[in-house]
Order: C-alpha cells, then structure tokens, then sequence
C-alpha cells in the first residue's frame, strides 16, 4: 500500500488563477524562478498540462493548450 500516493480526482477542474496561468504559458515560457515567486499551482504540473523544456523553462502542453480551448467555449 503506497501511504504517499497522490489521489487525483476523476475530473479536473481548474481554478480561474490556474486559467490564467495557462493563458499565460500560451503566449510566453516562464522561468521557474519566476513560476515559484507567482506560486504557480503544482496541479498544473501535475496532471500533465505544464512541463519543462530543454532549457529548464515551464510551457504549456498540448493538453494544457486543450483545456483552455474547452474553458473559453
């Protein structure tokens, strides 16, 4: 029985401020210094809709891209 296992709910809701950051991620790369000070949600990154590139930057995932498609229809 793993005692650290991260549940995840069947459906992802996003905040508005996790929108928002989306949105953001669309129209530029942020460093994760600068992801850290804006206390980005790790949700994000967790259910795969924010990675890292090559050099170290966090930008959105197609699945990220996805999400704020179906948030703003």
């Amino acid at each position: 029985m793993l005692l650290n296992a991260t549940y995840h709910a069947p459906h992802f809701e996003p905040t508005v401020d996790e929108l928002a950051t989306l949105k953001h991620l669309e129209m530029e790369n942020i460093s994760v210094v600068s992801a850290l000070k804006e206390h980005m949600s790790g949700r994000l990154y967790e259910h795969g809709f924010i990675t890292k590139n090559a050099s170290g930057q966090l930008t959105i995932t197609d699945t990220g891209r996805h999400l704020v498609r179906r948030q703003d229809n």
